[in-house]
């Protein structure tokens, strides 16, 4: 392992492992992170738990200790703890980013055992998937089981043994319900203590945030799992130029526009030159104030204490001038004079990675973060879309006139995910109907959006263009079935294929006009239209049945050439089946006599 994994300094080079929680909203991502937090300091066990700028470490020993304490425990373990990121949700997974992939060592999916799978559930696991993190998936909320009888802070084996069978019948039907909702996402999953290689299934630990019931399981796992398959993703240069990734930028009361930032790599200083990814040319700036919470303090109370540095891995706040336009996701590396010119260019070129792709013509994407805007334009990558622009920040004014100027309907649009509409854009966008936005804090309740927007979309087209051409139709005369014989001539008729309206002209076999359709009927009732295989009663202008139509003649509808032209050379590929058979046989009539009609 080198020097520093001599004996007698175990570990020291790796740092702690960063860990991610993810899940759907109210299924119990915070209070998870609370109960992790506050189990420690409620036992009053003074520096079992360093709070960082948005995020919360716990050492092994205390890992150790929940696990009931034994140290020949603590001697199998070279990970020093544990660092968990104090924001949940995939939107923190997707902002930590480190050299084009998740900086997340691990990742907790949360789930409501009561509810289970969610929509963020699932988006959950496709950032997974593709950033191939390592995870493993809580159950939570046994508490709220009926019948179920809890046990202060216990490992998980420990309280379900007191559990009656009614109650285990009834969790381990709600429990293999989520196993199985993991199968069906493609994750074979399994109870984490019935597992016996976790590289192969995905380990499932049944917990309650409000009690403290299997977070011990959780802990030792998690650990378990970064020794086991990290440890060589883990080690870093304490001594090297610090570097990580922007996870806010903000601005705090007496302080100004401040950034937190998870360091994942060597030690940052008060006055150490720093150089920080932002749109346009990298920001170099000097460290004014390094900050972390006064002790046992939360984060969001605001009440900060000056460090003169910091080592990775952790969380931090740093006050500097001319930062306001540091991106969230954007990595940021200490540098000197000597090393200025090579880091500025290597933040240039991490940026310059991450610019998309875009095409001449598209949709308009906008996300909050770069790691955020790369998945959106990757599950739209997914489906085709075309993406004429991909870019942070809220939607604006300008992007809507920008939007209102494309003609087609299917690119006038902007796909915004988890950023505000400006209320000046907001008033344009109410007197521009031309112009769609879809918003959502769930990538993938945007995507649906747009397909179901898409479909509609094209069905009212299909519509209108039904409406303003006339469809190939076939259809025959049932025997037996003459109401009238002339003026107007009413039968009984089957679509063999397309569809007729009324007021469209009927040709014989041979290619001669026989009438006009002047009404259709079914039990009665007038309909505007007749598909295949219906059966209904026509009425047809101008024909005798008997004379121009016999029973069981089969009839089509009179295609004019340039629909015809229309329906054979641009719409061929949007008829159904039925259609196109139909416009083949039709067209054939056509051409016994004139080989180039329609052409």
């Amino acid at each position: 392992m080198g020097e520093k994994g001599e004996k007698g300094n175990k570990g020291s080079n790796l740092r702690t492992p960063i860990v991610c929680v993810m899940g759907h909203v109210d299924h119990g991502k915070t209070t998870l992170l609370d109960r992790i937090r506050g189990s420690t300091i409620a036992a009053g066990e003074a520096g079992a738990i360093t709070q960082h700028i948005g995020a919360t470490e716990v050492t092994i020993d205390v890992i150790v200790d929940k696990c009931g304490g034994d140290k020949r425990l603590r001697d199998k373990f070279v990970v020093p703890g544990l660092l968990f990121i104090d924001t949940p949700g995939h939107h923190a997974f997707t902002t930590l980013r480190s050299r084009g992939g998740a900086l997340a060592d691990l990742a907790v999916v949360v789930v409501d055992i009561n509810e289970g799978f969610k929509p963020q559930t699932i988006e959950s696991l496709h950032i997974l998937k593709r950033f191939k993190t390592p995870f493993i998936v809580v159950t939570n909320k046994i508490d709220r089981i009926v019948g179920w009888k809890s046990t202060k802070d216990a490992p998980f084996l420990a309280t379900y043994n007191k559990q009656t069978d009614d109650v285990k019948e009834l969790f381990e039907k709600k429990f293999y319900e989520v196993i199985g909702s993991l199968y069906e996402q493609g994750f074979p999953a399994e109870r984490y203590d019935r597992i016996t290689d976790f590289q192969k299934t995905v380990g499932v630990v049944p917990i309650s945030g409000m009690t403290g019931e299997g977070i011990p399981d959780v802990l030792m796992i998690l650990l378990g799992l970064a020794q086991k398959f990290l440890e060589s993703d883990l080690h870093c240069d304490i001594n090297g130029p610090g570097t990580g990734t922007v996870l806010e930028v903000k601005e705090e009361k007496g302080l100004g526009i401040t950034m937190d930032v998870i360091l994942y790599d060597g030690t940052l200083k008060k006055g150490d030159m720093v150089v920080i990814g932002c749109l346009g040319e990298p920001i170099v700036t000097k460290i004014r104030a390094l900050l972390k919470p006064q002790e046992l303090k939360e984060m969001r109370e605001s009440k900060f204490r000056q460090v003169p540095k910091v080592s990775a891995a952790s969380g931090v706040k740093i006050s500097a001038p001319d930062i306001a336009n540091a991106l969230s996701g954007a990595t940021i590396i200490q540098a000197t004079e000597e090393t200025r010119d090579e880091v500025v260019e290597r933040i240039r070129k991490e940026i310059d990675d991450v610019q998309i792709q875009t095409d001449a013509d598209g949709v308009m994407i906008k996300a909050d973060t770069i790691g955020s805007l790369e998945a959106m334009v990757h599950e739209f990558r997914k489906i085709d879309v075309r993406i004429r622009k991909a870019e942070v920040g809220d939607v604006s004014r300008h992007d809507i006139m920008e939007a209102a100027t494309i003609s087609d309907p299917k690119h006038s649009m902007i796909l915004a995910f988890n950023v505000k509409v400006n209320p000046d854009a907001l008033e344009l966008l109410d007197k521009n109907d031309q112009v769609h936005v879809f918003t959502s804090d769930v990538i993938y309740r945007i995507v649906d959006d747009y397909q179901d927007y898409m479909k509609a979309m094209d069905e009212a087209a299909e519509q209108a263009f039904a409406e303003n051409i006339t469809m190939p139709c076939r259809f025959k005369i049932l025997p037996g079935c003459v109401f009238r014989q002339s003026k107007p001539a009413v039968v009984g008729i089957r679509i063999l294929g397309g569809s007729i309206r009324n007021n469209t002209e009927v040709i014989n076999d041979s290619g001669t006009v026989v009438g006009t359709v002047k009404g259709l009927e079914i039990d009665g009732k007038k309909v505007p239209k007749a598909t295949i295989g219906m059966e209904v009663a026509m009425a047809i202008d101008g024909a005798t049945i008997g004379r121009q139509v016999k029973e069981e003649d089969i009839l089509f509808s009179n295609v004019p050439e340039k629909d015809a032209k229309v329906l054979e050379f641009e719409s061929y590929d949007n008829l159904s089946n039925d259609e196109k058979e139909t416009l083949d046989a039709y067209l054939t009539i056509r051409r016994q006599d004139r080989p180039f009609w329609g052409k």
